[in-house]
C-alpha cells in the first residue's frame, strides 16, 4: 500500500470511526493498543516507516505496563510492553506474540459504562475501572463477551 494510500486508509478509515448518534456511549476509538516486547525497537517502524510522532513513553503502574502513543488522526496507536516480569502482557506475548491486544473506546463515564455492561450480561476484568495512561479511568471488558477481542473502555480526565 503506498504511502499516501496507507495515510487515506489511516485517516478517514476505522481509526476515525466514530459511533453514530444513537450510540452515545462509545464516543470513539481512542487507541489500538499493539503489544511488543520493546517499544523503542518497535517504535521505530512506525516513526521511520510511517512517518509518526512518538508522544513520549510512561509506566503504567496499575497495568505493569509502558506505554508509548503515536496519534493519527483523531485517534492513537498504543505500543505496550511488560513493566514488571509479572506483568500479564508478558503471558500474552509468551502465547500470542507481538500484535494487536486491545481495542479502546472512549467513553464519557466508565463506571456508568462498567455498569451498563454487566447488566447487559457482559463478562468484564474490571468490575470497576482503575488508573490507565495519561490520568484516564479504565475498564477492561473480557475476550470471550467480545468474539475474542480485548476490549478498554476509557474516561478522560475531565480537564482533558
Amino acid at each position: 500500500m503506498s504511502r499516501l494510500a496507507l495515510s487515506w486508509h489511516l485517516n478517514f478509515g476505522i481509526l476515525n470511526f466514530a459511533y453514530p448518534k444513537e450510540n452515545p456511549m462509545l464516543k470513539k476509538i481512542n487507541h489500538i493498543a499493539i503489544a511488543v516486547n520493546n517499544i523503542e525497537e518497535a517504535a521505530k517502524f512506525y516513526q521511520n516507516i510511517l512517518g509518526l510522532n512518538l508522544s513520549g513513553v510512561e509506566v503504567v503502574t496499575a497495568q505493569k505496563t509502558r506505554v508509548g502513543f503515536f496519534k493519527i488522526g483523531e485517534s492513537n496507536i498504543e505500543l505496550v510492553q511488560p513493566a514488571e516480569p509479572d506483568s500479564p502482557l508478558v503471558k500474552f506475548l509468551e502465547t500470542k506474540g507481538p500484535g494487536i491486544h486491545h481495542i479502546c473506546f472512549e467513553v464519557d463515564d466508565v463506571e456508568a459504562e462498567v455498569k451498563a455492561f454487566l447488566e447487559k450480561g457482559a463478562t468484564l476484568i474490571d468490575q470497576k475501572p482503575r488508573p490507565g495512561a495519561h490520568s484516564t479511568k479504565v475498564a477492561f471488558v473480557h475476550p470471550k463477551s467480545s468474539s475474542g477481542v480485548l476490549i478498554e473502555l476509557c474516561e478522560l480526565p475531565k480537564d482533558h
